[in-house]
């Protein structure tokens, strides 16, 4: 069992509204597993980082992608820092992911400066560029598929990716 897709992106990109959208279309489940992150923890991300440190939480992302690669079938969006890891990078490979990417200006207007999101806290303009040049590549590494989303309508990239995955 693996799943039939795997979203990945920045912040901002959109990874668990297409997702679901997209899960929608095909008549699949969907995962987030930053949501399934927060519910093995017990409490949401922020406090994750917070009262345990990212390396922590990085390990329990880990964890729980590996875990999900192997029993999970529908439309699983991966938070946006899960492709650091080069292991989970390998893991990726024979999965068909799909790499939603964006733009600083659109990623920005999306994500608000940081609510919610520990990384963007401090600084979240510049801190968001900083992430989308880092991981840039790392998203294009793993990537089957790459959809641009700016100036894009939710509904609009579910159908074409839709369709990229029924082939």
């Amino acid at each position: 069992m693996a799943p039939v897709a795997v979203f990945v992106g920045a912040p901002g990109a959109g990874k668990s509204t297409i997702g679901e959208a997209v899960a929608g279309l095909l008549g699949l489940p969907f995962r987030d597993a930053d949501t399934i992150i927060e519910a093995k923890a017990g409490k949401p991300i922020p406090e994750i980082f917070f009262d345990d440190g990212e390396d922590a939480f990085r390990l329990l992302e880990r964890e729980t992608i590996a875990a999900a690669l192997q029993d999970y079938d529908g439309i699983l969006a991966l938070g946006g820092g899960a492709i650091l890891h080069e292991g989970t990078r390998e893991l990726l490979k024979g999965h068909t992911v799909v790499y939603l990417s964006v733009e600083l200006s659109d990623a920005v207007k999306r994500v608000g400066l940081g609510a919610g999101r520990p990384l963007l806290a401090i600084n979240p303009r510049a801190t968001l560029k900083y992430l989308l040049d880092q991981r840039r590549p790392l998203y294009a590494e793993v990537a089957t598929h790459t959809v641009a989303t700016d100036g894009r309508e939710p509904e609009e990239i579910a159908a074409e990716v839709a369709a990229l995955l029924k082939g």
